[in-house]
């Protein structure tokens, strides 16, 4: 079978499992509904203490990470479940061309999908604060707007890789939202510098007009596809070493 006909392949399997295409979607439309529930609210009183402008526009992307990993747990843990990836070997005996497939596809549609909540979340946002708004010409706006949606991608490649690891959603879920939502917090604020060198912490800078932390946003972007790297290729030693 041609990489082609395997990439297909892959992405049909993903957007026919409800559970994956569901938090595919999640990523864009909780990202939106919270835009506007924050920036019609609270929006234009939180832009008038003057903290990074290009920051506060993706607010959002703090639960739109979640629904990423999500996605890349579930579109991963479908092949663990009665038997599936002893068919999907069966159908593509290659299992680093089966691998490669099912990853870019996780990374393609998430990117397509990041990309897009990045911008619309970005211009919903501005849209609420009057003389506060900022356009895309403003200094990191561009950049925080591309780069959200590539960390959403590399966070939905990291959960994938993960889960190729560990074999299951719910094991890959308890593991990264409790770090995200706690851990990473309380590493900061014990240790310092080291924090930003965490998957999450570092990736988010790239959202920052000007970053706080001693990571550039680049480079911390970098470092969370190093985080996701890692990841991945921890999980094709799985799928390589395992029986199906």
């Amino acid at each position: 079978m041609s990489l082609t006909g395997v990439l297909h392949s892959e992405w049909i399997k993903i957007r026919s499992v409800r559970a994956s295409l569901g938090s595919l979607i999640a990523v864009f439309a909780v990202t939106q509904a919270v835009t506007l529930l924050v920036f019609a609210t609270v929006g234009r009183a939180e832009a008038a203490h003057g903290e990074d402008p290009v920051f506060g526009a993706f607010y959002a992307i703090n639960f739109a990470q979640l629904a990423a990993i999500a996605f890349g747990a579930t579109a991963v843990s479908s092949e663990y479940a009665g038997g599936a990836l002893r068919i999907s070997l069966s159908a593509v005996p290659h299992r680093g061309l089966f691998y490669a497939a099912r990853t870019t596809v996780v990374a393609g549609a998430a990117l397509v999908v990041g990309l897009a909540t990045a911008f619309v979340t970005f211009f919903t946002g501005q849209a609420f604060l009057g003389e506060y708004a900022i356009g895309l010409g403003a200094p990191g706006a561009l950049r925080a707007c591309v780069g959200a949606g590539v960390y959403l991608a590399l966070m939905a490649l990291f959960a994938a890789g993960l889960t190729f690891l560990l074999r299951s959603a719910v094991a890959v879920l308890s593991l990264l939202v409790p770090f995200i939502l706690i851990v990473s917090f309380v590493v900061g604020d014990i240790a310092g510098g080291v924090a930003d060198w965490l998957p999450d912490r570092a990736g988010r800078q790239i959202l920052y007009q000007e970053p706080p932390g001693g990571v550039g946003p680049w480079t911390g972007l970098a470092v969370t596809a190093l985080w996701a790297a890692g990841a991945v290729l921890a999980g094709w030693w799985a799928l390589h070493r395992r029986d199906a």
